[in-house]
């Protein structure tokens, strides 16, 4: 895997990834978005979507164990720290060398920087939300994630990281 070429290709992914508008009923239809698409691949994930810091959206799914649901805080919280997805958190931390625990001090039961949470954009107000998964391989959370929200607000974003 490039390293580089993956973090070039997920910048642009979140610089197009926003909405014209996201209230708690498209934070509702993201949520329902999500597991459908996770039930048309036959697999099993928690999924939250959060709106300013408010769960909205929670369903843990068939198959899943109450470690995803840990997984799923835990990718939040970092994503609602740094307004970046988690997966370039961790492809990040990954090139430089270092944990978050080593670069900013967080606990690492608390933060993950582990793919499958990306930030909720809105076209100029900024990162009003959360949308996560856990359940699949770190990159498949990710993807997951990002193909619905692009399929929702009328985007299309590169292929996944590593293509």
């Amino acid at each position: 895997m490039d390293t580089e070429h993956d973090l070039a290709r997920l910048a642009e992914d979140e610089r197009l990834l926003h909405f014209t508008a996201f209230d708690r009923a498209a934070a509702w239809e993201l949520g329902t978005r999500l597991r459908s698409a996770a039930q048309a691949r036959g697999v099993a994930v928690a999924i939250e979507v959060r709106l300013l810091r408010e769960t909205v959206f929670f369903c843990a799914m068939p198959g899943t164990t109450p470690e995803n649901a840990d997984w799923v805080r835990r990718k939040r919280n970092t994503v609602e720290l740094l307004e970046r997805s988690s997966y370039v958190v961790g492809l990040s931390l990954k090139r430089d060398g270092g944990t978050l625990e080593e670069k900013m001090g967080l606990v690492l039961r608390d933060y993950a920087s582990h793919g499958g949470s990306v930030p909720i954009r809105v076209d100029g107000v900024g990162c009003v939300g959360v949308a996560t998964v856990s359940g699949l391989p770190q990159k498949e959370d990710h993807e997951l994630v990002t193909e619905v929200m692009a399929a929702m607000c009328g985007r299309a974003i590169g292929g996944g990281p590593g293509d």
